[in-house]
C-alpha cells in the first residue's frame, strides 16, 4: 500500500467510519472530476448513515492512475467508460460498469468564428484533448465521413491535455477545440460557441438514445460479494446528484470543488453537469451502446476496443 501512496499520492477520508460492521467502499477520485461533488453531498447528508456502507476516497492524479489502482486492488471503484470495461473483460478481467453520466465532450469555437459546420473545419488547426483514440474525435470522423469528408487528413491536428487545448484556443493557436465537457463549459461561460457535443455527434449518426459515457467501474466478483452495499451506494449517489441540481444550498457548498471563481462559469458547469443525468438505462440504451461500439471498433481499427466484435457479456452491471 505504501507503494501506491507514493505513486498516486493517495490519502483518504473516511465518511461515517463509526461502524466497523459496514462494508467499506474505497473510491478513486480525480481532483478535477465531478465525483468529488457528489461524495461531498453524501458526506454531509444522511444517505450513508442509513445504509450498510462507508466510503473512503483516494485521490488519483489521472484517469490512467485510477485504472491502475483499480486493477491492483488498491481501490474498489473508479469512474471510467464502458469501452474500457469491455476490453478488460475480453482479457478475462471481471470489471463491470454502472452509468454515472451522459455528459460528454464538446467542439468549441470562438463566437465570431467562420466555422459553423463540420465541413468548415477543413484546412483548420484543430485542438483535440485525449489523443488519437479520444472517442468523440473518432465518432466525429465517422460523422464527417457521412458528408464525404476525411476529417483525419483535412485538418491540422494538435493533441494535448485539456487545459492546454483550452489555452491554445484562447490564444488563437487553434481554430477549434474538441475538449472534455467541463472544459467546454468553461469556454462557453467566456463567450465561446459550442458547435456540437458528443450527444449531437451520436444523433448525427442516427443514435437517438442518451447513452451514458461514464460510469462506476468495479470488479463484478467484489460487487457480487457486497451487492447490498453497492446498490445502496448507487442509489445514494443518484440522490446526491439530484440534490446538486435542485438544491441551491447543496450546490453552494460544493462550489469550491468546481475550481471556478466566477458565477457565470459556475452556472454553466452546473447546467452541463445536470444535463448529464441518466434518465433511462435499459435495453434501448444498451443496444445503442453496441452500435456505438461497432462504430468505434471500425474507425479505430480495433485500437480502442480490442479485437472483440461485440461488447463483452457482463460489461453492464444490473440495476439495483
Amino acid at each position: 500500500m505504501k507503494y501506491f501512496a507514493l505513486l498516486f499520492g493517495f490519502c483518504f477520508l473516511t465518511f461515517n467510519s463509526f461502524a466497523s460492521d459496514k462494508t467499506t467502499i474505497r473510491i478513486g477520485v480525480q481532483a478535477t472530476g465531478t465525483l468529488a461533488w457528489e461524495l461531498s453531498v453524501l458526506q454531509a447528508g444522511s444517505s450513508v448513515k442509513a445504509h450498510d456502507f462507508t466510503i473512503e476516497t483516494y485521490p488519483v492524479t489521472t484517469a490512467e492512475a485510477g485504472k491502475i489502482a483499480l486493477q491492483s486492488g488498491a481501490i474498489d471503484i473508479i469512474v471510467s467508460d464502458w469501452i474500457w470495461v469491455s476490453r478488460m473483460r475480453s482479457d478475462s478481467v471481471d470489471f463491470t460498469f454502472y452509468p454515472y453520466s451522459t455528459t460528454s465532450g464538446a467542439l468549441m469555437v470562438p463566437e465570431n468564428s467562420p466555422i459553423h459546420a463540420i465541413k468548415d473545419l477543413k484546412g483548420k488547426r484543430f485542438g483535440i484533448a485525449g489523443g488519437e483514440l479520444d472517442k468523440n474525435w473518432l465518432l466525429l470522423q465517422v460523422l464527417a465521413q457521412k458528408e464525404s469528408i476525411e476529417l483525419n487528413t483535412r485538418v491540422e491536428k494538435i493533441f494535448g491535455a485539456p487545459p492546454l487545448i483550452n489555452e491554445q484556443l484562447k490564444q488563437g493557436r487553434v481554430d477549434a477545440a474538441l475538449n472534455y465537457w467541463h472544459f467546454g463549459a468553461k469556454l462557453e461561460a467566456q463567450g465561446y460557441r459550442q458547435l456540437i457535443d458528443g450527444k449531437g455527434i451520436l444523433k448525427g449518426l442516427g443514435i437517438q438514445e442518451n447513452v451514458p459515457t461514464l460510469g462506476y467501474v468495479f470488479k463484478q466478483s467484489w460487487a457480487d460479494a457486497h451487492k447490498s452495499a453497492v446498490n445502496a451506494f448507487i442509489i445514494a449517489s443518484k440522490n446526491a446528484k439530484q440534490l446538486l441540481c435542485s438544491s441551491e444550498a447543496d450546490w453552494k457548498k460544493i462550489i469550491p470543488l468546481t475550481q471556478a471563481d466566477d458565477t457565470a462559469t459556475q452556472a454553466k458547469l452546473r447546467q452541463r453537469y445536470c444535463e448529464g443525468n441518466v434518465a433511462a438505462w435499459g435495453s434501448p440504451e444498451k443496444q445503442a451502446a453496441e452500435r456505438i461500439y461497432s462504430l468505434l471498433r471500425k474507425v479505430s481499427n480495433n485500437q480502442l476496443t480490442g479485437k472483440s466484435e461485440h461488447l463483452q457479456v457482463g460489461t453492464f452491471w444490473p440495476p439495483p
